[in-house]
């Protein structure tokens, strides 16, 4: 009996064991989290590259003086407040106490530093360009004065090159700094295994509190498939970039979510006004009426957009909402081409290049005009040489698409329509309107942001009814992730940020 009543009494502290074991097993922390993205990065100095792989990286190693929420107003981040004493000044008052990954405290001098050598980058000097010079205060104030009034400073200090480096970090590394990056970031650098992983630690000294996640892998798995079945598998946790044919695998997988979001890309379609019949804007509009955007949406994007109304997007300061939007009407189209004296249609060629989705929106395309009696051929083109035909004006017609990364209307709209960036700075429709070319000026030279929103509703205006592009779609981004993931938000300008971040350790 006492035998019995032993092996009885053993069992039930097995079972307990064994209980307590599996629960402890369940409740392990998970400290690391994986992320896969499409292409490794080029480089983590952010003056050496503009690239969105290096850029999405370097965004959890780096601060700068200012930054976007989620919504892209600007937020203090490492400059805790700012004054503006006159037009063309801009004075910065830095966070005391914050360290470089290094240990070096971060002061004034590394901020002269830094503008000063993206001044100096041909890859991110365009960012900057309005700077005339930056002068240091004392330890924790520097002043930044533009060469004129420059309405969007600040969003181009929120840019993601706008990163504030450490002088001393630079200096010691050399050519070699872009493999050893320094920043004041939530994240710090660990190594790089190049072609495969960058792998990162938690700064625990961060001065907004240390990150609840203590490593980061950031793994490159070109193909968007196999970021999907790794995401499936478990061997991700959050896939950047998941294609629209594998959307619905994420959606349907119960342990999986997809986050979506509208980000700052629009792509359009162009004419070159160098050449008949795109000099005539009746012609231009009744391209716009015949082109149906919802099933561009539908059918190449699987839905992941929005029909466009504007250049720029909603989530870009200086949208207008009432801009002119050309409905899909191919009888108005064909009642335009008879008014712009074209009844019978005529003959035409779209240049693309060798992209899939945009060769798949030409062909879809060159079916609607047929409708209307325009005989539209579609012509793929080389990158390099698109870029340098379009900049020529050798092409009639041309898809391309621009993303607004500074969120602001200045960065969307000068490139494309000014006169002063015709050709390959941006304005490959040869668009010249005087009066769009002194709006453009007066918005960007502005620093009041209300006049910048009335004149940048004037410019959509004036280009939607000129219709040097005709803009077909905002694109949506996408991240698919473990349910498990808490916390994580797409960033519009797509650098989205791992700090804040955390599993849930109960699913």
């Amino acid at each position: 009996m006492k035998k019995v009543l032993l092996m009885a009494v053993s069992l039930v502290i097995l079972l307990a064991l064994t209980a307590c074991g599996g629960e402890e097993k369940d409740t392990t922390i998970k400290d690391t989290i994986v992320v896969a993205q499409g292409a490794d990065a080029k480089s983590l100095d952010p003056h050496a590259s503009n690239d969105q792989p290096s850029s999405r990286i370097s965004s959890q190693i780096y601060d700068g003086l200012v930054t976007t929420d989620e919504n892209m107003n600007i937020v203090p981040a490492l400059a805790e407040s700012w004054d503006q004493p006159n037009s063309t000044t801009t004075i910065f008052h830095l966070r005391k106490g914050v360290k470089f990954h290094n240990g070096e405290e971060l002061n004034a001098s590394d901020v002269k530093f830094t503008i000063e050598g993206m001044l100096a980058s041909p890859q991110v000097h365009h960012i900057i360009e309005a700077v005339d010079k930056v002068e240091v205060i004392d330890d924790y104030t520097v002043k930044i004065i533009t060469k004129e009034p420059f309405g969007p400073l600040l969003y181009h200090l929120a840019h993601t090159a706008s990163a504030i480096l450490n002088e001393k970090a630079v200096t010691e590394s050399g050519e070699d700094y872009g493999q050893h990056p320094i920043g004041t970031g939530p994240y710090i650098f660990v190594n790089w295994d190049s072609g495969d992983k960058i792998v990162l630690k938690a700064n625990k000294d961060y001065f907004l509190g240390a990150p609840k996640i203590e490593n980061v892998i950031f793994r490159n798995i070109t193909e968007g498939t196999n970021r999907a079945i790794s995401l499936e598998t478990g061997e991700v946790d959050i896939a950047y970039d998941i294609e629209p044919i594998d959307k619905n695998q994420v959606k349907d997988n119960e342990n999986l979510k997809l986050v979506e979001q509208e980000s700052l890309s629009m792509d359009y379609i162009g004419f070159n006004f160098k050449k008949a019949p795109f000099n005539n804007k009746l012609v231009r509009q009744a391209i716009a009426h015949a082109i149906d955007v919802n099933i561009l949406i539908d059918v190449v994007l699987d839905g992941a957009g929005t029909k466009a109304n504007s250049p720029i997007g909603p989530k870009v300061f200086g949208y207008s909402k009432d801009a002119k939007s050309y409905e899909y009407n191919p009888e108005l189209s064909k009642k335009l081409l008879v008014e712009a004296g074209y009844p019978n249609g005529f003959k035409t060629t779209i240049w693309t290049n060798d992209n899939p989705v945009r060769l798949q929106i030409a062909t879809i395309v060159q079916d609607q005009l047929k409708q209307i009696g325009i005989d539209m051929a579609v012509e793929p083109v080389e990158w390099g040489a698109y870029l340098d035909g379009t900049a020529r004006g050798d092409h009639e017609m041309f898809i391309l698409g621009w993303g607004t990364n500074t969120a602001d209307a200045d960065y969307g709209l000068n490139a494309l329509f000014n006169t002063a960036n015709i050709g390959g700075a941006g304005n490959r429709s040869f668009y010249s309107n005087k009066d769009v070319d002194k709006w453009l000026d007066k918005a960007k030279s502005s620093i009041n942001p209300q006049e910048r929103v009335e004149i940048y509703a004037k410019i959509q205006d004036q280009l939607m009814e000129d219709l040097p592009v005709d803009p077909l779609f905002y694109k949506t981004m996408n991240a698919g992730i473990n349910k498990n993931i808490k916390g994580f938000k797409l960033n519009p300008a797509g650098h989205h940020k791992i700090y804040g971040v955390y599993f849930d350790q109960q699913k």
